[in-house]
């Protein structure tokens, strides 16, 4: 757990998993006193094989000066009309946020996120609102409401704190796809260039008539596989 100390608290959030077909997104927060006590070797996930993200992650986990949240953005909110993948990414950052953060030792926090909107300021503006609005936050480290969240493209790059929270976030969206092929068997990465999505989709289909609980059904591609189901339905006529 991360002191309760006055010295200012700097923490930072990414995001894994934006664009898949297949299951949830994640957002990840790191927060610490110090950023030195970040392990050796964080980088951007994407630059990390999974058998090291894996293994920095459990070092982040297992370090009680680290703070770590965790969000989840699951398919069925992904779906929801009244919403769009802009408005879920900042209400994830929020959330993760509101998982290492708490009110009330005098603290304050200083925030970089991954900016996932063409302006960082609009970006870092809409978590703030939403880490304001939210209020009641019930974390591990006590602030006195002082949060400061700069916005930055490619901050998983430039800052290891929003590095460590990425492959945090990309590990959990890896054991979340690992989870869905146990259950439905090759799902492939859930991205749908990948073929192995696409053949998991199309082969899924065919056999029930309908997309998997796990796939969003608001995506072209889902609608596409539909779509080519009815028509060689047609086709047979």
């Amino acid at each position: 757990m991360v002191s309760h100390s006055h010295r200012p608290v700097v923490f930072g959030v990414d995001e894994a998993g934006r664009g898949p077909v297949l299951g949830s997104m994640f957002a990840a927060a790191i927060a610490v006193d110090d950023p030195a006590a970040l392990p050796d070797g964080v980088d951007d996930s994407k630059n990390l094989s999974p058998e090291r993200r894996e293994a920095l992650a459990a070092a982040i986990r297992a370090d009680e000066s680290i703070s770590v949240g965790v969000a989840e953005i699951t398919t069925e909110r992904i779906d929801d009309p009244e919403t769009d993948m802009n408005t879920l990414t900042v209400a994830a950052h929020v959330e993760a946020i509101s998982r290492v953060a708490a009110d009330g030792n005098g603290n304050c926090a200083r925030g970089i996120v991954d900016a996932c909107d063409t302006s960082e300021a609009r970006f870092a503006r809409r978590v703030s609102a939403g880490v304001e609005e939210r209020g009641g936050i019930e974390g591990e480290i006590e602030i006195d409401g002082t949060v400061e969240i700069e916005a930055e493209h490619g901050a998983d790059e430039t800052h290891a704190i929003v590095g460590a929270a990425s492959i945090v976030a990309k590990v959990e969206r890896d054991a979340h796809v690992a989870r869905l092929a146990e259950k439905h068997g090759a799902v492939g990465s859930g991205y749908p260039s990948d073929p192995n999505t696409r053949k998991f989709l199309r082969e899924y289909v065919e056999a029930n008539g309908e997309l998997p609980g796990c796939a969003r059904t608001s995506w072209r591609t889902s609608k596409d596989v539909l779509a080519a189901r009815e028509q060689s339905g047609l086709d047979q006529f």
